[in-house]
């Protein structure tokens, strides 16, 4: 129990110095799995959506640090393919959500120049998820500033899955030898075309596990875990992951 405490208090000590960021180094691509928002509610005695409701407050919360950053790519995993598990009320509100939070703050990040987009099957979200999510896009489509790319159920295996079977279609058909098929031609064939890698993954709630979340992408990413739940996470937790990112070589398997 003493050695627990003294680490928690090391920890907030940490915490609390100031954190220096170099702006010659900050993340073009930052990804963040946000989990624990149903941890902190319990933890709370609150409902699972009322820890949802303020996640969706740490996502504006982190955008907007991200943006203020020089952060150019964001990505968000939202939904996942596997999220469809989860009881069907707790579902139906993950859905809202993001019509809710579009609502409430698409004109501010409009103003913030920010840019929206999304990947994942939007074919499978209900009618009004799906219209948020293709205004969102359609309105910011023109903005030049940080592009906030939201992962909606979109699950890493089937992107590669699907990716493999239109490079297997397009052989078949005499497109394509399977000389062609090289590293570039299948980040061009995969959601992200057009992002880079992320730099940077976040993982919150103390897990360490990809969780089905850009396979391909992160292959030399940073990673960086915190225990704080998602509804915790703020500029604080930001910069600290940054921080710790910008102390960091990044070899790429090669020598420096």
């Amino acid at each position: 129990m003493i050695k627990r405490i003294q680490a928690w208090l090391s920890r907030k000590d940490r915490q609390e110095q100031p954190v220096e960021i170099s702006p010659d180094n900050i993340p073009r691509h930052v990804a963040v799995i946000m989990d624990g928002n149903g941890r902190w509610a319990k933890r709370r005695g609150l409902p699972r959506i009322v820890g949802h409701q303020n996640g969706m407050k740490a996502v504006k919360r982190t955008t907007i640090a991200a943006n203020d950053l020089g952060v150019e790519f964001l990505t968000m995993y939202a939904f996942s393919t596997e999220n469809w598990k989860r009881p069907k009320e707790e579902v139906d509100f993950l859905m809202r959500l993001p019509v809710e939070f579009l609502a409430l703050e698409l004109d501010e990040l409009i103003e913030k120049n920010v840019q929206v987009r999304v990947m994942g099957d939007t074919d499978a979200l209900p009618a009004h998820t799906r219209k948020a999510m293709e205004e969102a896009v359609e309105r910011t489509k023109h903005n030049t500033g940080l592009i906030l790319n939201f992962a909606l159920n979109y699950g890493s295996r089937k992107e590669i899955e699907d990716c493999m079977r239109g490079l297997g279609r397009d052989i078949q058909a005499g497109l394509l030898s399977p000389e062609d098929i090289t590293s570039e031609l299948i980040d061009n064939r995969l959601m992200t075309s057009g992002l880079p890698d992320p730099d940077l993954l976040i993982r919150t709630s103390g897990e360490m596990r990809l969780s089905n979340f850009m396979l391909w992408q992160v292959a030399y990413s940073e990673f960086w875990f915190t225990d704080a739940y998602w509804p915790e996470f703020d500029k604080t937790h930001l910069l600290q992951a940054v921080a710790e990112y910008q102390r960091r070589t990044r070899r790429y398997g090669g020598l420096k």
